[in-house]
């Protein structure tokens, strides 16, 4: 394979920060792995974006597949779709995935959101997810019951995707359920080797929850701190990640700017921007240089964590606890928006099956 020497491709080149396209859009993807992305995510609003783009292909499938399963619901229709979307995309990755021996060329697909108040539920839909493909890797919402079915579902082979992550708390606690799972695995003598866990911190959606709470209060510092808020969570994550010797990575998401890419180039994470943010970047003339241990601006820490309580909440490790990341505005946020999305998804299934008159 050939990657682009452009900002994203030099990345890619010198390692060990990885990059996977925020995207299961086929065409985009495919131009990703020219960049040099070696894996992909999907979620309940990627997957109804990428039916949208191709809406005359999916609504002759959708009808095909209410033939094929005629007591089907139009969420389980709906849902078969996704499963559909995600296996092209799947794949595209396979090279990535015998390359890098399952650590990447793995394709996320997120559990449903209406599954949140159960970890059985959860953990048995990755497991089934994970038994679609060999390249798959399962989105799990780091919430309460997402901490016990990360752990169960690692136990039981699946690597996961922590997601509806925001905080340091939500990381090191998914990160150290997927040790547990991993260390029950190693006792037993299965497999972890091919597995390749990671933890996503949705550091643009910190930052527009920190925003959000910044007017609320009616704050008057530098607004531009608030850009920081992001990157502060992820690196103080990184460096519990690195002092716990948890082995799942981090995983960069949700960008709003390109330091959610440039501030983490140099560590062992993935950075998985949305394609029109990656050709923002490839077409800059920005330079891969590695940051990742190179510390936020004091003042800017010491002004947030100061003045937003929030902050403190997503900035220390014990800010919260577990029954608590529900609570989390950016978690309830993010969840309602799934939620939203999968009713979309219904509502299209509807339209295509029962035309309005």
């Amino acid at each position: 394979m050939t990657v682009m020497t452009t900002p994203l491709g030099a990345m890619s080149q010198r390692g060990p920060s990885v990059l996977w396209n925020d995207s299961a859009d086929p065409s985009e993807l495919a131009e990703s792995i020219s960049f040099g992305a070696v894996g992909a995510t999907c979620n309940p609003v990627i997957a109804l974006a990428a039916i949208r783009a191709d809406l005359p292909r999916w609504t002759a499938r959708i009808k095909e597949l209410a033939e094929e399963l005629p007591e089907a619901t139009e969420s389980e229709i709906g849902w078969k779709v996704v499963e559909e979307v995600s296996l092209d995309a799947a794949k595209l990755l396979e090279p990535a995935f015998e390359r890098y021996n399952g650590y990447n060329g793995r394709l996320s697909m997120q559990t449903d959101p209406r599954l949140a108040r159960s970890a059985t539920k959860l953990a048995d839909q990755a497991v089934y997810f994970s038994s679609l493909a060999k390249n798959i890797i399962v989105k799990v919402p780091a919430i309460e019951t997402g901490v016990a079915a990360i752990e169960d579902a690692t136990y039981r082979g699946v690597s996961i995707n922590v997601t509806v992550s925001f905080t340091v708390a939500q990381a090191v606690a998914t990160g150290e359920a997927i040790e547990r799972g991993l260390k029950r695995r190693e006792a037993e003598g299965l497999d972890t080797a091919t597995m390749g866990p990671v933890v996503t911190i949705m550091v643009g959606r910190l930052d527009d929850w920190m925003k959000d709470c910044f007017n609320r209060a009616k704050l008057a510092f530098d607004p531009g701190y608030l850009e920081w808020a992001g990157v502060a969570a992820f690196k103080k994550a990184y460096a519990e990640f690195q002092a716990r010797g948890l082995r799942a990575r981090l995983l960069s998401a949700a960008f709003r700017n390109t330091m959610h890419w440039s501030e983490f180039v140099g560590g062992n994470v993935v950075i998985s921007p949305p394609f029109s943010w990656q050709k923002r970047i490839q077409n800059s003339d920005l330079t891969a240089e590695d940051r990742m241990d190179v510390p936020v601006n004091p003042q800017i820490v010491d002004t947030l964590y100061a003045q937003l309580p929030e902050f403190r909440q997503a900035y220390d490790v014990d800010g919260l606890t577990p029954a608590q990341f529900i609570e989390f505005g950016a978690t309830r946020k993010t969840l309602r928006q799934f939620l939203g999305a999968d009713e979309e998804l219904d509502h299209i299934v509807r339209d295509i099956l029962i035309p309005a008159p």
